[in-house]
């Protein structure tokens, strides 16, 4: 399948997902969230498939939407965006949060917007040193979405959040590092090796468990802390009869490297 705004591939159980327009700095429109939604499909149908990595191309990652694709024309009628977060925005923040695998995103230059707001629903948020993080909405008279009004507060407090939103500064990858908002800033030069690295890893890992595992952290936000116990519970027994753990038991006695197949 070929696509025009986005490039995506899978490849020794690798799934590559690059927003493809850097000349608008891969900024969202209609056509590339349909796109996105075609590739995710893709995805979901492949079995084979153990970690999907979300990048951009060029010297941005995402700036968001493209306001163009969604113009006000002067004394025209409003644009719904109620409507666009509702058609594209929330269906594509549910559906990385429920892929059953790893979603690595590796920020390689600003985040804005939606397109910051994007990276945090992912598992595993990596920035080049160079690249940065904004929540402009403040400027256009809008609120957060794409999930930002949720993650903001959860990985860097209600303070921090309050003052990403309301006032829009931007954040450096060092900073957003060192407050939570992502896990690992770095230097650009080591940039690509260090996602390759992470990639082949994550190809290589009990997917299985992984999955599970992103299920039952992204479940204790809202639960207390006996369902929290009950969650742990069914997961360790539904992974207590699976290949991989034999697999990992077997090898940790044998004293050699597993070999996962991800079930």
């Amino acid at each position: 399948m070929s696509f025009d705004t986005i490039d995506f591939t899978i490849d020794a159980g690798i799934a590559r997902l690059t927003l493809n327009r850097p000349d608008k700095l891969n900024s969202f429109t209609v056509a590339m969230h349909r796109e996105i939604q075609q590739a995710l499909a893709q995805l979901q149908a492949d079995a084979s498939v153990r970690v999907l990595l979300l990048t951009g191309a060029g010297r941005a990652f995402c700036a968001g939407q493209d306001l163009g694709d969604r113009a006000v024309s002067p004394g025209g009628a409003a644009v719904d965006l109620g409507e666009s977060v509702e058609r594209y925005y929330a269906p594509l923040v549910r559906a990385l949060r429920a892929l059953p695998l790893p979603v690595v995103c590796a920020v390689n230059g600003v985040a804005a917007g939606a397109g910051a707001n994007l990276a945090l629903a992912c598992d595993l948020v990596i920035a080049r040193r160079s690249a940065s993080f904004l929540q402009p909405f403040c400027k256009l008279g809008l609120l957060p979405d794409t999930g930002g009004t949720y993650f903001l507060p959860r990985l860097v407090g209600t303070a921090r959040a309050m003052g990403l939103a309301m006032l829009g500064d931007k954040l450096g990858a060092q900073q957003a590092a060192d407050w939570g908002l992502i896990w690992k800033c770095v230097d650009d030069e080591a940039f690509d090796a260090e996602i390759e690295a992470l990639l082949a890893h994550l190809a290589q890992a009990p997917t299985l468990g992984l999955a599970r595992t992103k299920q039952a952290i992204h479940a204790s936000a809202a639960n207390t802390l006996d369902a929290q116990l009950d969650h742990e519970r069914d997961g360790m027994r539904e992974l207590g009869f699976s290949a991989d753990y034999r697999e990992g038991v077997d090898a940790f006695l044998a004293k050699r490297a597993p070999q996962f197949k991800g079930r």
